[in-house]
């Protein structure tokens, strides 16, 4: 198998190689162009190329399968920063900022139709248990969409609920990339389906430890501002985990959450979170869904070493500052 470097250079130069329509069409593509190449870690499609090569060093069959999970990604992004109203994303406009709201929802809704194209790229045999795992995790992921937007209004979260809106909008998706390279690879169903449970139990880890992040890394290597979730009124695993204390945190949470946007705001909800300690039981839970992933990978028939690559991209993921 590959290095993580290595898949991830291989899956930049065949989003470079795709080819989109110009003239009278080029307002359709170009922002599905813009989009694509803003770059950014590429783990889902790389999961891809990984569980194809790990069960049957079949990454080349899985490339475009890769480009389609990664496009399929970035379509999501596109429509979710319509409606969030975000302006940018990886430090460059969004594309209804660069262009315009309609422009970003069709646009999306073209890289929709490529995904799914590109996904099915694959052998008649496997067709479609693939599309069918793709199809089950983009419903999980539109899912995980609606009940995040819920949450929005909504004046008490569970955790449990929390954690089903992840494993909705992160979880099933990285379970489904995996997966899907592990089923071009040759895997059998019931390794295909423990590289699915790695998959979502990494995505849920990575989720909460990019909660996490937002409000207690280092803005110098996590590249951007810190407490940008506060500030946005978003409510996070730490938010949800501190206002099931109830009481008085319950109340001054909520009272910090309707500050004004500042730095003073940032740093009332900060701490509230540290005289709870709402931050170490964050970072346990991290732990909690990673070693659940890797039972899931060490239950696999994969031999060691395969397994050993699988566990540096759930340590990278998981273990990372930025």
């Amino acid at each position: 198998m590959k290095t993580i470097a290595e898949y991830s250079a291989d899956v930049e130069s065949a989003l470079r190689s795709l080819t989109f329509p110009g003239g009278k069409l080029e307002s359709l593509y170009k922002p599905i162009e813009y989009a694509l190449s803003a770059g950014g870690k590429r783990i889902r499609p790389v999961l891809v190329l990984m569980g194809a090569d790990a069960f049957g060093d079949k990454a080349q069959e899985a490339l475009r399968p890769a480009v389609g999970i990664e496009t399929f990604h970035n379509f999501t992004l596109l429509h979710d920063d319509v409606m969030d109203k975000s302006d940018v994303r990886r430090g460059r406009p969004t594309v209804h900022k660069k262009y315009d709201a309609n422009t970003a929802i069709l646009s999306g809704d073209t890289m929709l139709t490529l995904a799914t194209q590109y996904v099915t790229e694959v052998e008649n045999s496997k067709l479609r248990e693939v599309l069918d795992t793709f199809n089950r995790m983009a419903i999980s992921v539109y899912e995980g969409q609606q009940l995040d937007m819920d949450f929005e209004h909504a004046d008490k979260i569970a955790l449990s609920d929390y954690l089903e809106m992840i494993e909705g909008k992160t979880g099933s998706l990285l379970g489904a990339a995996v997966k899907i390279g592990a089923l071009i690879g040759g895997a059998s169903e019931e390794d295909a389906r423990l590289m699915y449970e790695y998959g979502v139990m990494t995505g849920l880890a990575f989720q909460i430890q990019d909660d996490w992040l937002d409000t207690f890394g280092d803005s110098t290597t996590f590249g951007k501002p810190i407490g940008g979730d506060i500030l946005n009124c978003k409510k996070t695993y730490l938010y949800v985990a501190a206002l099931e204390e109830g009481g008085q945190t319950a109340e001054a949470l909520r009272a910090a959450f309707n500050m004004p946007p500042s730095d003073m705001k940032v740093k009332a909800v900060t701490r509230i979170y540290e005289k709870i300690g709402v931050g170490d039981k964050c970072k346990k839970v991290v732990g909690h869904y990673s070693s659940k992933a890797l039972k899931a990978l060490n239950a696999t028939s994969l031999p060691e070493e395969k397994k050993e690559a699988f566990r540096k991209l759930a340590e990278k993921l998981i273990g990372r500052k930025k």
